[in-house]
């Protein structure tokens, strides 16, 4: 049987209206499956930390989210305080009309000061691109290269918050596709990890990605994965 997917996910309690008694219970659910992190707001981390204390599962946090849009100095404060109070990992957003303007001097310093903020505590640091929002491959490949150079641990596709107008008017939220993360994996060096996050809601969604060259997935569906894979494990057991 192949990896388990279930240890690279990054379970996401990042919804405005979740509470804390969501965050326990993602905790002790995510205890148990065994993934690699709790993602939740900067206000709860302490809490996440306090659930998860003791076992495997890391607490992970974002920072400038989900816009990107917050000053440098803000996304620093924000990284230091959550790395203070348990984090161990940080999602940060790029400063995404900075990117679409070309201001790639302030881009480099954004993403360099939340990555130079993070290790002071040793934590590491993911940068999400926004993919969704990213009109061309170029500003990706652009974003990959400074991530990459700054430090980044990972680069990721997407906070799951992004939304395009289609040509019907409506708004359809954005995530993780396959070409982004064939792009991101090919553009960036093998110390560069990469994170699918957005729309990843099955099994068979998250072991597409995983096989495309992802090692960390972002998802709130954790559950639905997890038996997918329990699934898939019991049928090859069959076989034999």
């Amino acid at each position: 049987m192949s990896e388990s997917v279930v240890k690279l996910i990054d379970h996401a309690v990042l919804q405005p209206t979740q509470i804390d008694a969501d965050v326990r219970a993602a905790c002790a659910l995510c205890a148990e499956l065994g993934v690699a992190s709790v993602c939740v707001k900067p206000s709860q981390v302490p809490l996440a930390a306090e659930c998860l204390k003791g076992s495997t599962v890391l607490v992970s946090t974002v920072i400038g989210f989900p816009h990107g849009g917050t000053s440098t100095v803000a996304k620093v404060a924000e990284t230091m305080l959550a790395c203070q109070q348990g984090a161990r990992e940080v999602d940060m957003v790029v400063n995404i009309g900075k990117v679409l303007s070309g201001e790639w001097t302030f881009v480099d310093h954004d993403i360099r000061a939340v990555i130079e903020a993070a290790s002071g505590y040793g934590a590491i640091t993911k940068v999400i691109f926004e993919t969704g929002l990213m009109p061309s491959d170029e500003l990706k490949i652009r974003l990959c290269q400074i991530s990459e150079v700054a430090g980044a641990a990972f680069v990721k596709t997407s906070t799951g918050f992004g939304f395009v107008k289609g040509p019907d008017g409506a708004l359809a939220a954005t995530g993780a596709t396959e070409h982004d993360v064939k792009l991101m994996r090919a553009t960036c060096g093998p110390q560069v990890q990469i994170k699918a996050s957005g729309g990843i809601r099955s099994y068979a969604d998250a072991r597409r990605f995983v096989d495309l060259g992802a090692t960390r997935l972002g998802t709130s569906s954790t559950q639905e994965i997890a038996a997918g894979q329990r699934g898939e494990q019991a049928k090859s057991a069959s076989s034999y």
